[in-house]
């Protein structure tokens, strides 16, 4: 394409102008190629704004999926690709895959432009914050940095250069950004006005630099065959989209691929497309939940989070970036059914305060409430406050409680707290206690011989052995130890199994000498297991007769101990319909009809209590029984380990992790450096979330302070939603530190595991919004 140098200069000049025309003009552009079929539905709840601006149509959006590329590969499955220049040429292009690479160009003389520009960081509480600031920056770049006191403010501000360009400040702006001070901005010097506060404020731009070594994209087919080069961006595009989208290094892309040369000498890819295929994209890599309400949320948040953050990367020549710098995008081949319908059933809808889109920040597990913006990001946002991640008050336990009629038992005695627990499953296998309701008296009556045989021969059927004969002792442990042996077992095992050390060795308590030889075997194998328990002196009392409670407890734990009550084991999935789903250890789900006079029974650390009633939210461990009608007549439910919040089914509601402190002053050393040895971190101020917001590090010659959302990022940690412990060698010296936390992410906006949770509790995509986003409206945009 190119025939003299005069003509490259020319042609080179004018593709730069082209350049910054055509990607200002991007965001607006319309579009001609048919639009997908899209739902018409909109919910009740969504409002229009009048003084909200109404788009004509859907707006485009730039993803730049690569921004330093050597080499990349464009494609399509069908018969060829189309290409074209910003100016709506076409280049030559008969081929369906092409290789694209930078090549240098001869350096273009640098044009006069102004100088006397700088990049300043401002906010520094004291001189002492300022200059570690500015020497972080000065390890970072080549420029020079000093301090100044901001007399207005009574703030320190750190000044990076001096005479710059304003290309140059700009891009130095960037890098600095980019290294983690997002406050920085260019100033002219002269004036001290600011030209370039944010690469929000700034619309897209041309990424070559007057002066700059410039480069050209140069496209080959199969083998080292040149097709073109060009100094202008190249737009690639598929003449059937529908069925055989243009492919960036072998992955689909809806929409169009821009390729260009950037000032780093490697190429930059864009996926131009319109909005809605964008959020297709997204939506699957950011929550892929099969909730759909929840999917419809988090189609809004990215929707409305995008539009807000058009021009994030303006600098570079696109919008936003495929990662979690942005939203998580991978084009067409992660697209899902469930989550494309989402975002069909929501187009053009964003959320809005006070008439504008908001930005719609949102984090993947907020442990249980999210944090207000200020603490994390230092600026104070309305619609981004601290909010509990569930529903209000105790609305989260009503959609699925369980309740049975059955009479609780009048127990007081704390000996006797695991005997409800006993005794009813002993009555759901047919034991025939003799009373519906258990008391402390009752419990502690000693025991008759005609309720010990009955007890027994349930004991027997069960087991499936003969009863046994039962003589007027079997009401005191040795007889009765012998007589549980042979219903259990139907052989004499412990004599066969225990020798006469064993057994010797086994009854070494206080009275064991009163046991007859006749019993001693059986009565040494139940201690030895722990079904028979001995007195809190250490003593079996052997000539006196049981109490029922001691009779109740010892069959009970050793059927259970055998598996011959039957029990299941499963985790609760409760649905919003009210039914109780359980998902058994083979992953299988089972719905299960409670028994109105049921047993319930509830954990409270190691001791489970009857109950009226069981509020359940899921992921509880349940243990259950079934009677003959498939019915549960049985169950014990221990707290869920995650807890009530509605983000408790993310793996990463809980967390530990531990460092040592040469690991942890290693991560912090670049905010406190000049503090000597690490010998303390401690959190002096905590946000409304109660997320650590200011992180004292303790050293032997002072001490540093880290604020905010870095607290989380110095330390890897995956949230600053965490308690710290300390560890201490044999001498008492530090050695490390355990932090355990909840979450993960930033835990600002909308948390996505709790929008699932909230989903699965019967909201709907706006109240899911609307309990994260504070004072929103729903607004279609188009």
């Amino acid at each position: 394409m190119r025939s003299s140098p005069k003509s490259k200069t020319v042609a080179l000049l004018i593709a730069h102008a082209l350049l910054v025309s055509t990607l200002a003009r991007a965001q607006d552009a319309s579009q001609t190629r048919p639009r997908r079929a899209q739902s018409q539905q909109t919910s009740p709840q969504t409002q229009t704004k009048g003084d909200t601006e109404r788009l004509a149509g859907e707006p485009t959006i730039r993803i730049g999926l690569s921004t330093d590329a050597r080499s990349v590969t464009i494609s399509t499955n069908g018969s060829q690709l189309s290409a074209t220049e910003p100016n709506g040429g076409q280049l030559p292009l008969s081929v369906a895959r092409v290789r694209l690479e930078a090549h240098l160009l001869a350096p273009t003389p640098a044009a006069s432009e102004t100088e006397g520009f700088r990049v300043e960081i401002a906010g520094a509480q004291t001189r002492a914050e300022a200059e570690r600031t500015a020497r972080e920056i000065q390890a970072l770049i080549s420029e020079a940095t000093d301090t100044s006191l901001d007399a207005a403010t009574d703030t320190w501000r750190v000044r990076v250069g001096t005479n710059l360009t304003s290309a140059r400040a700009i891009e130095l702006r960037n890098e600095i950004a980019d290294a983690g001070f997002e406050s920085a901005r260019v100033v002219d010097a002269s004036s001290t006005q600011a030209v370039a506060r944010s690469s929000n404020s700034n619309p897209v731009r041309s990424t070559a630099r007057t002066g700059a070594l410039l480069r050209e994209v140069v496209a080959y087919a199969s083998g080292s065959s040149k097709i073109f080069n060009t100094s202008a961006p190249v737009t690639f595009s598929s003449q059937d989209e529908r069925n055989a989208p243009v492919r960036f290094n072998e992955k689909p892309y809806r929409g169009r691929l821009e390729v260009f040369a950037n000032p780093r000498g490697t190429l930059t890819v864009v996926n131009v497309l319109l909005l809605e295929d964008y959020v297709r994209g997204v939506v699957p890599n950011e929550l892929n939940v099969p909730a759909i309400e929840a999917l419809k949320a988090q189609a809004i948040a990215a929707r409305t989070y995008a539009y807000r953050n058009r021009n994030q990367f303006a600098s570079e020549g696109f919008d936003l970036l495929p990662s979690t710098r942005s939203q998580v995008y991978g084009g067409l081949s992660t697209e899902q059914p469930l989550t494309t319908r989402a975002v069909d059933e929501t187009r053009g809808m964003v959320a809005t305060y006070r008439n504008e889109p908001i930005n719609a920040l949102y984090t993947s597990t907020c442990g249980g409430r999210t944090e207000d913006a200020e603490n994390i990001f230092n600026e104070a946002t309305p619609y981004l406050r601290s909010r509990e991640c569930a529903l209000e008050g105790k609305a989260h336990f009503t959609t699925f409680i369980v309740k049975s009629s059955r009479d609780l038992p009048d127990i007081r005695e704390e000996a006797n707290a695991s005997l409800a627990r006993d005794a009813a499953l002993l009555d759901i296998h047919g034991f025939a206690l003799g009373t519906r309701h258990l008391t402390d008296n009752w419990l502690a009556t000693p025991v008759s011989q005609a309720e010990v045989r009955t007890w027994l021969s349930n004991v027997a059927r069960m087991a499936r052995q003969t009863a046994p004969i039962v003589n007027d002792d079997v009401t005191r442990p040795p007889a009765f130890s012998t007589a549980l042996a042979a219903a259990a077992f139907g052989e004499a095992r412990a004599d066969t199994l225990l020798n006469n050390a064993d057994v010797e060795y086994l009854l070494s308590f206080r009275d064991a000498s009163d046991i007859p030889e006749r019993n001693r075997a059986d009565v040494a194998w139940l201690v030895r297991d722990g079904y028979l328990s001995l007195f809190p002196d250490a003593s079996l009392h052997p000539r006196e007769q049981m109490s029922r409670a001691r009779v109740i407890h010892t069959i009970a734990r050793l059927l259970e101990s055998r598996g011959l009550f039957g029990l299941q084991r499963g985790t609760t999935r409760p649905t919003t319909g009210g039914a109780l789903i359980l998902r058994s250890s083979k992953n299988r789900d089972q719905p299960i009809s409670v028994n109105s006079d049921a047993y319930l029974f509830r954990a409270f650390g190691d001791n489970t209590y009857q109950m009226r009633s069981l509020a359940l939210v899921g992921g509880e461990p349940v243990t259950f029984h079934l009677d003959s009608r498939g019915l549960a007549d049985y169950l014990e439910v221990r707290p869920a380990p995650g807890g009530a919040a509605a983000d408790r089914s993310s793996p990463y509601s809980n967390w530990v992790a531990s460092m040592s402190v040469a690991e942890v002053q290693s991560r912090l050393a670049r905010w406190s450096s000049g503090i000597g040895s690490l010998t303390d971190l401690r959190v002096l101020a905590r946000g409304s979330s109660r997320r650590a917001i200011d992180l004292a590090i303790i050293g032997t010659n002072g001490a540093a302070h880290l604020r905010g959302g870095r607290i989380r990022t110095a330390l890897g940690l995956r949230e600053q939603l965490f308690v710290i412990d300390r560890k201490y060698d044999e001498a008492g010296r530090l050695i490390g530190f355990t932090f355990t936390g909840r979450g993960w992410g930033h835990g600002v906006g909308l948390c996505q595991y709790g929008a699932y949770g909230l989903a699965r509790q019967g909201l709907t995509y706006d109240k899911i919004l609307k309990a994260y986003y504070t004072g929103i409206d729903l607004t279609k945009l188009y």
